[in-house]
């Protein structure tokens, strides 16, 4: 077995792992009232923000477990106490969707992003990313970091591109796999991959890393975050709390950090 599906074994053992204990976690420290989140990792500065602004204009407390959103999706289907769902691809959602895990009536487009190379923030390194890029040069033996090109949907994203652009056979064998776009960013923020592949909003969370390269738009599929409630989720608040995440009070809290922001939010 290669050492890259040895690593994707492994990431893929992680965040089964990690996901488990996120959920046990957010089901023993809930309260009844408290609202219970399941979110895409690449929310994690966004929402935790709005959360706080959520609070302050008198909703409830939020609970948030922040994961792949692969992972979360199979966690509700599972039977984890979530009462929203909020993926950062359609797919996952349209997964629960067709499992009759979330209220269909409630799902919502809230979101978009855009997909960039990442090195260390002192790299002296800038790249024009178009098709024949030698990416695999730009590596210089190193691994390119990436969420699980499988599943989750950062990594998914990735891969498209990289196929779209002619250049995944060239690096596939360097993928460093991991459990979620920010556990890909801690790779290249730590200097344990000299490049990475990850949403925009998660290049501009960490100062130690920064943007080399911008995918261009037509090499992916449309990012796109939806949200809905739950199936099982039974607080009232939780309504409210999706209504406020694609109010105009929202708007600048995503924007800020660097979200595109839908105005007219509907069904996927």
């Amino acid at each position: 077995m290669g050492v890259g599906n040895k690593m994707r074994m492994l990431s893929r053992f992680a965040a089964a792992l990690y996901t488990a204990m996120i959920v046990l976690a957010a089901a023993h420290v809930a309260h009844a009232q408290d609202v219970v989140v399941f979110a895409a990792a690449s929310l994690t500065n966004a929402l935790d923000e709005a959360a706080q602004v959520f609070a302050q204009e008198g909703g409830a407390h939020l609970k948030i477990s922040y994961a792949a959103s692969s992972a979360l999706a199979k966690q509700i289907e599972a039977g984890a106490p979530a009462d929203v769902f909020i993926s950062a691809d359609l797919d996952w959602m349209d997964y629960l969707e067709e499992r009759h895990l979330i209220q269909p009536a409630t799902r919502r487009n809230l979101l978009g992003n855009q997909l960039v190379l990442i090195a260390p923030a002192d790299a002296d390194i800038n790249v024009e990313i178009k098709p024949g890029l030698d990416l695999a040069a730009l590596l210089r033996g190193g691994h390119l970091a990436m969420a699980d090109t499988d599943y989750v949907p950062a990594g998914k994203y990735g891969k498209a591109a990289l196929e779209k652009l002619g250049v995944w056979n060239a690096v596939r064998g360097a993928v460093a796999p991991a459990e979620n776009v920010r556990a890909a960013l801690l790779l290249v923020s730590r200097r344990e991959a000299p490049l990475g592949i990850v949403y925009a909003t998660d290049a501009r969370a960490d100062p130690r890393v920064r943007i080399v390269g911008v995918f261009p738009d037509d090499s992916y599929p449309p990012i796109v975050y939806p949200a809905a409630l739950t199936a099982n989720g039974k607080n009232p608040s939780a309504a409210r709390l999706l209504d406020f995440l694609g109010s105009p009070a929202a708007k600048p809290i995503f924007e800020k950090q660097g979200f595109t922001v839908f105005q007219h939010a509907g069904g996927a």
